[in-house]
């Protein structure tokens, strides 16, 4: 499996008159000043990415975050310099090195995976729609990320970060807690600084979940705003792609070039320091942590000294809004999945869910080690997207889902709705799996497809969390401008150092 050899490729000595450039914790402004003042090429950023992956990844705190490096990066880079050289340079992306989730079809001669060993000969030679836009924006595709098999889809009990062709990936602030899912490899590496931005994907949590837990910004954008095709799907109702990165301005950067469904918005040109000035916020109280709740007062005292009007409110009871999500989510799940499928190189030999299930099954020992796949088995139960069950399911649960955002929207007379996004990360746990605790933000957006972002709101206990911005249908802009206010008020990232376990502070025993 050419596509899994990682480390014999990286760890070799960097080119003769090669220069040591420093990418931790740099933005995507300043890789784009360093190569405009000619400190630096794109050729340089590949080279000090790649050979930060090579010592961190299989190596020293062995995160696993990276599943492939991309052959053809360096090629990629050097057009680039060459253009850059010939006086075009194509925007803020141009020579700047991103991973991308490996659920996401890229040209390049990498396999798109999904994490299954199912997917390990699913080279299709073609680019995903955002992807071809991060490209022609100038962007240089350095790799793929790892993540949670099927994007932690496959089982009720999965361990979040864990997959058959990668491993579990692990947290740079404690290794021994969860990435989470089933972005976790791109949030593991973008806070490792393995690149400077990343894209994961979000069903309900996977962008917005590993971003905050991983001390990053990331957006849960619009449905449709950014286009889902070939990407191994879930749900072609809550589905989609979004940028993952450690600001605000970069991840602002990243949706630019990846939307599709806009008219060539400029995102980070709109967002300002004084965006919550006079803004009206709901603000919403989940049950949470001491802990948590300290660091979440401490968030909401830094958008009151913004300017911002704060209206509590209160979370409405929707009953049954789960159990609708998952059967649509299943029903879903079998027949987007059969029509990826249906569409791969004829070296994939699993052509549906049917396939997938038995290919799992004899391949127990590697497929199944720590948990099994009884959602997949529920889902091709489902009687497809004609199913009464599931149009009403689908139905009542966005009816819910949007009707409960607008409505604390409009009892508080408020643009942006705040939450905690989600509790601090928690064990990584072979045996009994995810075990989430506290609060979450992602269901309502996910489901009705409104935009949810995370921007770091601090440490608890040594762990990251985030404060989420949701806004209505269409206010992309509108959180990224409250986020980045809030962001460079508070300056609440922390970069990670590493720990083997969480570092309770001084005076504390560490958290277990």
């Amino acid at each position: 499996m050419k596509h899994l050899i990682l480390v014999g490729l990286l760890a070799v000595a960097a080119p003769i008159g090669a220069r040591e450039v420093p990418v931790e914790e740099r933005s995507i402004d300043d890789l784009q000043a360093a190569m405009t003042a000619g400190r630096a090429t794109s050729v340089d950023l590949v080279r000090a990415y790649e050979k930060r992956i090579a010592a961190m990844d299989r190596k020293g705190p062995m995160l696993r975050s990276i599943i492939a490096i991309n052959p053809d990066a360096l090629a990629q880079a050097r057009a680039l310099d060459a253009e850059r050289r010939a006086g075009r340079v194509r925007g803020p992306l141009h020579g700047v090195p991103v991973l991308i989730k490996d659920n996401i079809e890229s040209a390049d001669p990498m396999a798109t995976t999904a994490g299954s060993l199912a997917l390990k000969d699913n080279v299709t030679r073609r680019d995903a729609p955002l992807v071809a836009r991060l490209r022609a924006a100038g962007a240089v595709i350095l790799g793929k990320t790892n993540l949670s098999e099927w994007a932690n889809i496959r089982s009720t009990r999965s361990m979040s970060g864990w997959s058959a062709v990668g491993g579990l990936v692990r947290n740079p602030y404690a290794l021994d807690r969860t990435a989470c899912g089933s972005s976790s490899g791109s949030g593991s590496a973008i806070a490792a600084s393995f690149a400077a931005a990343g894209v994961g994907t979000e069903t309900d949590g996977s962008v917005v979940c590993p971003s905050s837990i991983n001390g990053l910004v990331g957006l849960k954008p619009t449905i449709g705003l950014v286009s889902g095709e070939r990407v191994v799907p879930i749900s072609h109702s809550q589905d989609t792609p979004g940028p993952m990165a450690r600001s605000v301005r970069d991840a602002a950067l990243m949706l630019s070039a990846m939307a599709t469904g806009g008219a060539n918005v400029d995102y980070a040109a709109g967002l300002s320091t004084s965006a919550l000035s006079g803004m009206r916020i709901a603000v919403l109280r989940p049950e949470m942590t001491a802990d948590l709740a300290a660091r979440y007062d401490a968030a909401l005292a830094v958008l009151k000294a913004a300017g911002a009007e704060l209206v509590e409110v209160e979370a409405p009871k929707l009953p049954g809004l789960g159990e609708a999500e998952l059967l649509v989510l299943q029903t879903e799940l079998k027949a987007d999945l059969d029509a990826y499928l249906a569409t791969t190189p004829a070296s994939v030999r699993t052509r549906t869910l049917d396939q997938v299930i038995a290919f799992n099954e004899a391949n127990a020992a590697t497929e199944m080690p720590f948990f099994a796949q009884e959602t997949f088995l529920a889902a091709a139960r489902t009687k497809g997207l004609d199913d009464p069950a599931y149009k009403a399911a689908r139905a009542k649960s966005l009816a819910q889902a949007s009707g409960a955002i607008d409505a604390l929207l409009a009892k508080a007379r408020a643009r942006v709705l705040v939450e905690p996004t989600y509790g601090p990360a928690w064990l990584s746990d072979p045996v009994y799996g995810d075990q989430y605790g506290g609060p979450s933000s992602s269901t309502l957006p996910a489901v009705a497809g409104y935009p949810n972002l995370t921007v770091p709101m601090g440490l608890v206990r040594g762990l990251p969390a985030g404060l989420s911005f949701i806004a209505t249908r269409g206010g992309d802009a509108t959180v990224l401008g409250a986020g980045y206010a809030y962001e460079q008020r508070a300056k609440q990232r922390v970069a990670p150092r590493y720990l083997s376990t969480a570092d309770a502070g001084p005076g504390l025993d560490p958290v277990r």
